[in-house]
């Protein structure tokens, strides 16, 4: 045996997962459940919180949006340092920053240790959701990573849109702390099972990108931050166009910058990639529409139709549900047939079900009649996540999936907080919270521009290259090559 084949096969033996492709897919899909149920969890919590802490409107704004900001704009720094300094251990680190931070915000005395509690959730958050994905993929051999982030999913999925069902249930049944609570026994369970399950990765090694980082921080904070205020404030609020201008500026330096550095956070040549700019087109554009829509229609169930938050929940389950049924079977489409096609035919179906659900809510609208548009919906958002992820992934070179997963994250938030905005504001052109008909009045238009925006995402994913599958492997102990081709 050559040196170089006795080299190979060190780090073949190196690189396989101690404990298995089943350990994995269990670490990183509950930590991603984690990351991604603390987006709206708190949604329905926000009256009792009020009860209990004080404080103004503005400052239960805050305790969702202090989340949502840290998470989005630290999302590639935190996949960049894993890049750098290790996988398994900075995921760890996450893991950690994030329970901690739980136990914090469920032991607030008051709605600013509160605020200053979700802001490090987001922190820890942000460090370890991209790295569920790279670790996942480092685990599982290529052939079998669709049905694998299949399920994975399926988890972060239901997590992402069944948020204020669980935070509904804990607060009217329990107390609110809870939906705090909750993060804490599930991170400790993690901790000890990550560092014995897991194997370490890192990326290329390259010197972190500071100046990278400092643009596409202050970028993102400064775009997310207009849009989470601008309902609120107005939108031509000397702050929130601040935010806007000065945040847009810094993506358009951030951009020049991928372009010129040598080695940048994120290189803007990946972009040439039609699956890579393809698919991360299509997430920010899903998000929008998906987020924007379970936002308005969470609200029209308790507020117009009077139902509680649980049993609001419970009546969103044909939607909510629906990942954890179709998206396994959407993964092994994908590992069949290319993630393209299962994608964009999810873009369109939930396009579809907002479309429906425009035409038929009223103010007295019976649970019947709007069935087969949550129906609909959630087999459309299930035949996404999954594919959607591979494409992610298989889109790139191994050492950047890292850097890849971290700009899609972010993106995704990015839309989510964008949708809120937008379909927040065409709600109040239209209609407002007097009445449940004038509810109804701002609730159509904001899901028939939704629908809309899913469609379009539809229309993204069909510019992704059609699947092409690689010649074996010759020898078994090397991971096979991607399934999706890469266009450049």
């Amino acid at each position: 045996m050559s040196p170089q084949e006795s080299k190979q096969r060190e780090q073949s033996r190196t690189d396989a997962p101690r404990g298995g492709v089943v350990w994995a897919l269990v670490i990183t899909s509950v930590a991603g459940f984690m990351a991604a149920l603390d987006n709206l969890v708190v949604t329905t919590a926000l009256p009792s919180i009020r009860k209990d802490l004080g404080g103004a409107l503005d400052d239960l704004e805050w305790t969702v949006s202090a989340y949502t900001l840290t998470f989005a704009v630290l999302l590639m720094f935190g996949a960049a340092l894993g890049d750098r300094f290790g996988r398994r251990r900075l995921f760890l680190a996450g893991i950690t920053v994030f329970t901690g931070a739980s136990a914090a915000a469920a032991m607030a005395p008051g709605i600013d240790s509160l605020i200053a509690a979700r802001a490090v959730q987001g922190v820890g958050a942000a460090v370890m959701m991209p790295l569920t994905l790279t670790l996942l993929t480092a685990a599982v051999p290529a052939a079998k990573r669709g049905m694998a982030f299949g399920i994975w999913g399926a988890v972060n999925g239901l997590a992402v849109a069944s948020g204020p069902l669980i935070g509904g249930s804990l607060t009217e049944h329990i107390s609110w702390h809870w939906i705090f609570w909750l993060n804490v026994p599930l991170g400790l369970a993690l901790l000890p099972l990550a560092r014995l399950r897991l194997t370490e990765s890192h990326g290329t090694g390259a010197p972190l990108d500071v100046i990278g980082t400092l643009l596409a921080s202050g970028g993102l904070f400064g775009i997310v931050y207009g849009l989470v205020r601008g309902p609120a404030d107005g939108w031509t609020s000397s702050y929130v166009l601040t935010g806007l201008v000065a945040g847009g500026a810094l993506l358009v330096v951030f951009v020049v910058h991928g372009v010129r550095a040598k080695n940048p956070m994120l290189p803007m040549r990946l972009f040439r990639s039609r699956a890579f700019a393809g698919i991360n087109a299509a997430s920010l554009l899903m998000f929008l529409g998906m987020f924007g829509s379970i936002f308005l229609l969470s609200q029209y169930m308790q507020g117009v139709l009077g139902y509680s938050p649980t049993e609001a929940g419970l009546r969103m389950l044909p939607w909510t549900g629906m990942p954890m049924l179709v998206a396994p079977i959407a993964g092994i489409l994908s590992d069949r047939i290319g993630g393209r096609p299962v994608v964009a035919t999810g873009l369109f179906l939930q396009a579809v079900g907002l479309g429906y659900m425009a035409t038929v809510v009223t103010a007295d609208a019976s649970y019947a009649i709007q069935l087969p548009g949550l129906i609909i919906s959630g087999v459309g958002m299930a035949l996404f996540f999954a594919p959607a992820a591979n494409l992610v992934m298989s889109s790139v070179r191994p050492s950047e999936q890292g850097i890849a997963s971290g700009a899609n994250n972010a993106l995704r938030e990015v839309g989510g907080a964008l949708g809120i905005a937008v379909m927040g504001s065409i709600f109040a052109a239209q209609g407002g919270y007097e009445t449940g008909q004038t509810f109804v009045d701002g609730l159509r238009p904001a899901l028939v521009v939704g629908s809309a925006v899913v469609a379009l995402a539809g229309v993204a994913a069909l510019l992704i290259p059609a699947a092409r599958r690689a010649a074996p492997a010759k020898d078994s102990a090397e991971p096979a090559p991607v399934l999706e081709t890469t266009a450049h």
